[in-house]
């Protein structure tokens, strides 16, 4: 199943490059390589990148300053590379979006395992990975690459925040989210707004999906839990 995720692996030292890129090969996972901080953030623009192994150490943009520009529009999992062992840098790497970290010198088998657990983390109980996904014999369409949202055929508008808490729904399907993880996993976990304008967020979105927002049958509140994303109602029994 590991040929379903791409991997970005970013570095400019060739050699660590070319060894990354041949032992995820060999776990069958497809890869995209850049050799700095420009090349990667085009790379993302051009692929559907499922994780991304990021040096801290670039050209012409820094590691953080990709992973603070990939983490204001994209959840994509990040493993920082870094040849700083501190405590405080591996603290700085985590704050700004990195889901886990490796110092280097490394064994590129563990962050091969590293690869592998940050996937089965991220992409747990989740709707196969694909540019345009269809819900309900196509009621519902979404288009993850152009950010487009459709309903019965019709383009609805979605804000920038309403069409990240709908990613997140539609990459957890049935699976019960609070409003503290749909912030974290939308906006990280230094966003400064309060949890209940997720409700906000959702009502909006319930008004441009659904058939009456009043009676949701796509994103369902769980009372004292928070909220559910059902893919095909009408099979629900």
């Amino acid at each position: 199943m590991n040929n379903e995720f791409t991997i970005l692996v970013v570095d400019d030292e060739k050699k660590i490059l070319d060894v990354i890129e041949a032992y995820l090969k060999k776990d069958n996972f497809k890869v995209v390589t850049a050799v700095d901080g420009e090349a990667a953030l085009d790379a993302l623009s051009k692929e559907t990148i499922h994780l991304i192994i990021l040096d801290l150490m670039l050209p012409k943009l820094s590691g953080e300053d990709v992973c603070r520009r990939v983490r204001a529009t994209s959840n994509v999992p990040i493993i920082m590379l870094t040849a700083k062992a501190e405590e405080d840098e591996r603290i700085d790497g985590i704050s700004i979006g990195a889901d886990d970290y490796l110092t280097k010198p490394f064994s590129a088998r563990e962050l091969v395992v590293r690869v592998r657990a940050l996937l089965r983390r991220s992409y747990r109980n989740t709707i196969p990975l694909a540019d345009v996904l269809s819900f309900n014999n196509g009621d519902l369409e979404v288009d993850i690459k152009k950010v487009i949202t459709k309903k019965q055929g019709r383009t609805v508008a979605l804000t920038a925040n309403e069409f990240k808490i709908l990613t997140i729904f539609l990459t957890s399907p049935g699976q019960v989210l609070s409003r503290e993880q749909l912030v974290e996993k939308a906006f990280g976990i230094d966003y400064e707004g309060f949890d209940r304008t997720v409700d906000t967020y959702i009502k909006n979105i319930r008004h441009k999906i659904e058939d009456n927002p009043k009676e949701p049958k796509y994103i369902t509140t769980i009372y004292g839990m928070g909220y559910k994303f059902i893919p095909n109602p009408n099979e629900v029994k």
